[in-house]
């Protein structure tokens, strides 16, 4: 089953949708996991990454929420306001919702993040507890050290590729340790990342998982989106192995 989800954060509203098998929920509900986009993404993401994977899972009894954060996709809010606070807030406002659901295990929800949403999901730790953490190339604050010209931050809003990049993320995404924040947490997880990554390279995948104290599943001849059907499947068998206990 899918349903529009939308919950609020303040007084912005972020849209997304719930998965659900089918079937009756178990005595105490279905697991579920919270989906977390990349920069610039929304909550189908590239070649619907997002939504065949929640399709796979609701196959799987694994329930399954994906949203746009605020100011991204149709969720309310501008991009330029964003940052990786309003981030760590909207993703426990997720969590929120998910453990109200009826029919779901507030216990046994588990995150995802991709790229940027890896970093976040990390940042978010301590405040969501997610029974189980996968992250999907995950980006380091290193990704935006070049649009920091010279060492300084710019003045307002950066125009990146049609997008108004604020200067609020900048300075605070530099600052950020989302491996310090890995270290600390001492759950279980798993890192999955494309072996031929340019963007957000897989050694930084390898430090997640060295921070984690989990494995890191290379995916041959990936790239940054997980670029080809092949990787597509294998991506998602291993995220819903992992993610059913496997």
């Amino acid at each position: 089953m899918e349903t529009f989800a939308q919950f609020t954060v303040g007084t912005q509203r972020l849209y997304g949708m719930l998965h659900t098998p089918g079937a009756d929920a178990p005595p105490h509900g279905w697991p579920s996991v919270v989906m977390l986009h990349g920069f610039t993404g929304h909550r189908v993401e590239g070649h619907r990454n997002f939504v065949l994977l929640s399709r796979f899972l609701a196959a799987r009894g694994v329930a399954s929420l994906r949203f746009d954060f605020r100011g991204s996709g149709e969720s309310q809010g501008d991009f330029s306001e964003m940052t990786p606070a309003s981030l760590q807030q909207d993703t426990r406002a997720a969590f929120e919702y998910v453990r109200r659901q009826p029919g779901l295990d507030p216990q046994r929800v588990m995150l995802l993040g991709f790229s940027m949403g890896a970093l976040v999901a990390c940042l978010a730790l301590p405040d969501v507890r997610p029974h189980r953490l996968a992250l999907w190339a995950p980006a380091l604050p290193e990704l935006w050290l070049p649009h920091l010209r010279g060492g300084f931050l710019p003045p307002t809003v950066t125009d990146y590729g049609g997008w108004p990049l604020g200067r609020a993320f900048l300075q605070e995404v530099t600052r950020v340790r989302p491996l310090e924040a890995a270290a600390a947490w001492g759950g279980v997880a798993l890192v999955l990342h494309g072996d031929q990554d340019v963007t957000c390279p897989p050694a930084w995948g390898a430090q997640y998982a060295a921070a984690l104290g989990c494995d890191a599943l290379a995916i041959p001849g990936a790239g940054h989106t997980f670029n080809s059907l092949d990787a597509v499947e294998a991506l998602h068998r291993a995220t819903a192995h992992f993610l059913t206990g496997g």
